[in-house]
């Protein structure tokens, strides 16, 4: 057999020895006809091993034709040049490592598994993705050389561009790899696919690390994966690369904060992060965490030896300066988020930037859409593929994203730059006047004066909330966009919508007790009534002020102050109902003070203030006074007085009130039991006071009223303490973690109650 004969020219002679076409080879041998006609030709010289068996089988040969074969084919493979090879070769190297490389370990570790874990059949492919400036290409590059022993066969590095305007092509990286394969100009294929297909012949059979960095999408990564073979493929982009089959995915995370540290510790030195350690620790989290603004802030303090890190933590403070502040040299936070920017389309720009204007730390697709003036469809698209740029990170189970910190900043500066003031403002008055109808309409569901149909009012009663708790739901979750919308509302003196959002909301306020915010709604409404000239409206929302100074924030001289105010525009209004309400306040207030007899004497003027009318909504706060009074009088020791007080409170409830809800009176019930219960327990008389106790509690949580459940269950619990009862130990802990988690002043008598009762089992 002729030395000369090449391995092309072999196999046309053995299928051509054997009477077999092309096609019926092919088919014995599973190869295409394509890539026979290839071989044959001297297009492809040295197929896989793999192949060159499955041929063999195919062609009946014996093992020294099966073995002369793979002679011929293994002489056509190249092989992969090393650094003393042709300059060409060289093009390909790995990056240098970055010696100050931090953190990440738990991500390396991923990844040397993987590389222990290919084989012939599993070539296996890690997606490095996530947001501008998480270091994917230093970690990829480190990775990289930690991971090159397992890789004999070479590692070979490419930069895909993909944030250029014009990123390489499939094509041209595949001109790249083969040259560095040893494959001369002249002989690399004309086609894309001819090209890949050579490409992963030659990779077939070698232990390669290949590391394609920046890449921009699937079309261009997917003709560069080795198909076969024990080689690992680390793939760097910015965008989730969803579309890419069966690869390991390692998101990277932003730094924790002792990791930002040591990063910044690595690059200035220990001496001066020692000397100003809160300093670090600021200048770590002003930076968000990001490992590339936190390298940037290093670099820039490295250059710098005499600077303190004081200064610059000064320095970054200020929001408007602080993307500013973060550049050193040619390396800069806001040109490696405007690459990204750069690349969005028209709507999901605006998208973008204009999400900057959200209030709070998350935003709904819902928002984003009022504020860009996209549907809410057009608006869930833009927000995904940002999410899938890494511009955006989404919540694990709602519908919301947030930005990072310095991203928010970028993206308020090009709505600055792109949008101008005009279109600020009209985005945000927009959004202000949609959130605040929503918000009212959401409330209305809590509103006993409402009818419980689907509050009208909505401005898109298609995505409405239906029910309290789908009403509860929006009202959580977009407490910042209302809150804020309130605050713009008030800001451009549109009064009515203030003042009809916070009316809607005081009933849904009172069963939230937990929420600081009440104050500042009321204080607002209030000086909306007072900009409309409205007494009357402000009489109510000052005395509404007073409940929240009392209830939410406990701050007693505050709540005594808004009640003289409501109790003097109401006489001006000639209101009696809210003048009954403002002595009722403000003796809630003195009591809390310690001024009791004077908390007293407002209290019975109070109830006879209210007495003397007959509306549905007096004989509600006659309700409330009467228990409120029947209140102070067993916590000054008259208990019998109390307990007389408080059954005059369930005849009213017994009676009903007119016009008003069965489940609001049962409200007003259960909340007299539950005085009746304290009022007999403060008589030691135990078994009475149970009952009314637990069908107070039963009440409240059919309900769902939990701040007032939550202090019921501590009354029981109390009782049930006193009574020896086995249940009494589990009913004290639920009450004091649930208070503390409603940052109830109660809580502390819940942990005083429980230690109380451990004390006394345990004989101490």
């Amino acid at each position: 057999m002729p030395s000369t004969e090449d391995f092309g020219q072999r196999l046309r002679r053995l299928r051509t020895g054997t009477a077999l076409s092309q096609e019926a080879l092919s088919h014995a041998a599973g190869v295409s006809v394509r890539a026979l006609a290839d071989m044959e030709r001297g297009r492809t010289r040295g197929p896989q091993r793999r192949t060159v068996q499955a041929l063999a089988e195919a062609l009946g040969l014996d093992a020294d034709e099966a073995a002369g074969l793979e002679e011929a084919a293994a002489s056509g493979r190249p092989r992969l040049r090393t650094a003393a090879g042709p300059a060409a070769s060289l093009t390909l190297a790995l990056p240098r490592d970055i010696q100050d490389f931090t953190a990440r370990d738990g991500a390396l570790a991923r990844l040397l598994d993987l590389a222990q874990d290919t084989g012939p059949d599993r070539p296996e492919v890690a997606v490095i993705a996530g947001q501008p400036g998480l270091g994917k290409t230093s970690f990829a590059v480190h990775a990289a050389h930690r991971l090159a022993p397992y890789f004999p066969d070479g590692q070979l590095a490419l930069d895909l561009h993909g944030m250029d305007a014009e990123p390489t092509t499939a094509r041209d990286a595949l001109a790249r790899l083969l040259g560095a394969m040893g494959i001369a100009d002249s002989a690399i294929p004309a086609g894309t696919d001819d090209r890949a297909g050579l490409w992963r012949s030659l990779a077939g059979d070698r232990r390669l690390l290949l590391l394609l960095d920046n890449a921009a999408d699937e079309s261009q990564v997917g003709p560069l994966l080795p198909g076969t073979g024990p080689s690992l493929t680390l793939v760097t982009s910015r965008q989730a690369l969803a579309g890419l089959p069966s690869v390991h995915r390692c998101d990277l995370a932003l730094l924790r904060r002792e990791e930002a540290v040591e990063l910044l510790t690595r690059i200035v030195g220990p001496e001066r992060v020692r000397a100003e350690a809160q300093a670090a620790r600021d200048l770590a989290d002003l930076c968000g965490h990001l490992p590339l603004a936190v390298r940037i802030a290093g670099q820039r303090l490295s250059s710098r030896p005499h600077e303190r890190l004081g200064k610059l933590v000064a320095r970054l403070a200020a929001e408007g300066r602080r993307l500013d502040g973060l550049q050193a040299g040619n390396l800069g936070v806001r040109a490696a988020f405007a690459l990204s920017y750069r690349q969005l389309p028209a709507d999901t720009a605006t998208f973008l930037r204009r999400a900057s204007l959200a209030a709070g730390a998350d935003f709904s697709p819902e928002t984003g859409a009022l504020l860009a003036g996209l549907s809410y469809d057009e608006a869930v698209d833009c927000a995904e593929e940002l999410t899938d740029a890494g511009l955006l990170q989404s919540e694990p189970a709602a519908e919301r994203y947030r930005f990072h910190d310095l991203l928010r900043l970028y993206a308020a500066e090009q709505v600055t730059a792109e949008d101008g003031p005009a279109v600020r403002d009209a985005a945000l008055d927009r959004t202000a006047c949609w959130m605040l109808d929503r918000a009212a309409a959401a409330a209305l569901h809590f509103d006993a004066d409402h009818e419980r149909t689907a509050p009208s009012g909505d401005p898109d009663p298609d995505t409405a909330p239906t029910g309290r708790e789908e009403a509860r739901a929006w009202l959580e979750a977009e407490q910042p966009q209302w809150l804020a919308a309130l605050r713009r509302a008030h800001d451009t003196g549109r009064h009515r919508q203030v003042l009809d959002t916070a009316e809607a909301m005081h009933w849904f306020s009172d069963l939230n007790l937990h929420w600081e915010q009440w104050v500042e709604v009321f204080r607002r409404a209030a000086e909306s009534a007072r900009a409309l000239g409205s007494r009357r409206e402000e009489a109510v929302h000052l005395n509404y002020l007073a409940w929240a100074y009392n209830a939410c924030v406990h701050d007693h001289p505050a709540a005594l102050e808004s009640a003289d105010a409501a109790l003097v525009a109401a006489r001006d209004s000639a209101d009696g109902l809210q003048q009954g309400w403002a002595l009722n306040y403000g003796a809630t207030a003195l009591n809390r003070l310690g001024r009791t007899e004077e908390a007293h004497t407002r209290l019975r003027d109070a109830v006879r203030c209210l007495a003397a009318q007959n509306s549905p909504m007096a004989r509600l706060a006659e309700l409330t006074t009467l228990n409120t009074l029947g209140t102070l009088l067993r916590q000054t020791g008259r208990a019998a007085e109390a307990l007389e007080i408080h059954r005059r409170s369930e005849q009213i409830c017994r009676a009903g009130v007119p016009d008003r809800p069965d489940e609001l009176i049962a409200l007003y019930h259960a909340s007299a039991r539950q005085h009746l219960g304290n009022d007999l327990a403060a008589l030691e008389r135990w078994d009475e006071a149970e009952p009314q106790l637990r069908q107070a509690l039963a009440a409240f949580e059919a309900a769902q009223t939990q701040a007032w459940a939550e202090q019921a269950r501590l009354d029981l619990g109390r009782v049930l303490g006193a009574m020896g009862h086995p249940d009494a130990r589990a009913t004290l802990l639920a009450a004091r973690d649930a208070l503390t988690v409603l940052r109830s002043p109660r809580q502390a008598e819940a942990a005083a109650a429980l230690a109380e009762l451990d004390e006394a089992a345990t004989g101490v």
